[in-house]
């Protein structure tokens, strides 16, 4: 499909937290041609579970809580016109009772990461974690479903791959998504930005504070008791998946 100003190309990019995800939509939000899209299920997430997230009645007061009516909008013109329309989404908010079928008018994009990383950075900011918080088993199911689907699998990404080699992997992605490349996809203003969930004073510290993709570093994560029982319980889904995600020879 090519992309136009009547008929976007959406790129819904699936993710758990914890992972890059707000920087890979810092590099989309740069481009010219590219609208973004933060979380838009957060909202009807929170409202039908009565989770209690930091900001969570401010999220719900500035989001949309009818699940149907934020699918509507995630197929319909992009923000501003723009011809590109990148959706930054968690996969835990996609619930099993949210129908799905709107996911396949999207081009869908699976970002991961090792669940080890995961847990113990999402430990920093809360006090407790359960396999389903982090939305590995998720995009799992969501992976299944789509590739019966559609006939094929979906894309992946593997975020400690990604941070070796962010241009490679952009631009591979762009040439899968049939758009052009732009430098301007690796670097960005520091800052908060318009389009920043409600949410973000809570966790986007890191991100407001950056101009570009972190360098990859080796990480020395320890989990033990139930923190490490949850990142073996995500590891099969994680490593199914890294089966998929994208190389380069």
């Amino acid at each position: 499909m090519t992309a136009s100003a009547m008929e976007p190309l959406r790129i819904a990019m699936w993710s758990g937290p914890r992972n890059i995800s707000t920087a890979m939509m810092r590099a989309w939000e740069n481009r010219e041609d590219c609208a973004v899209s933060d979380e838009p299920l957060y909202a009807a997430y929170l409202a039908a579970t009565g989770l209690d997230h930091p900001g969570r009645d401010e999220v719900i007061a500035n989001g949309e809580t009818d699940w149907r009516t934020a699918a509507d909008a995630l197929l319909g013109p992009a923000p501003g016109g723009k011809s590109v329309w990148y959706q930054k989404h968690m996969s835990h908010h996609l619930l099993p009772e949210m129908d799905s079928d709107w996911v396949s008018g999207l081009h869908n994009v699976f970002l991961i990461r090792d669940p080890v990383e995961v847990v113990a950075s999402y430990l920093k900011s809360r006090a407790t974690v359960a396999p389903d918080d982090i939305g590995l088993p998720q995009q799992g199911r969501l992976f299944d479903l789509l590739s019966e689907r559609l006939g094929e699998t979906p894309m992946v990404i593997d975020a400690g791959d990604f941070l070796r080699a962010p241009e490679a992997h952009l631009r591979a992605l762009c040439v899968r998504l049939g758009i052009a490349f732009t430098p301007r996809m690796l670097a960005w203003p520091a800052g908060p930005r318009d389009s920043d969930g409600v949410w973000a004073p809570y966790w986007y510290d890191a991100v407001w504070k950056s101009t570009g993709f972190e360098p990859w570093r080796p990480r020395d994560d320890v989990l033990t008791g139930d923190a490490l029982a949850v990142a073996d319980a995500c590891r099969p889904v994680y490593e199914r998946l890294h089966g998929f995600r994208m190389t380069f020879d």
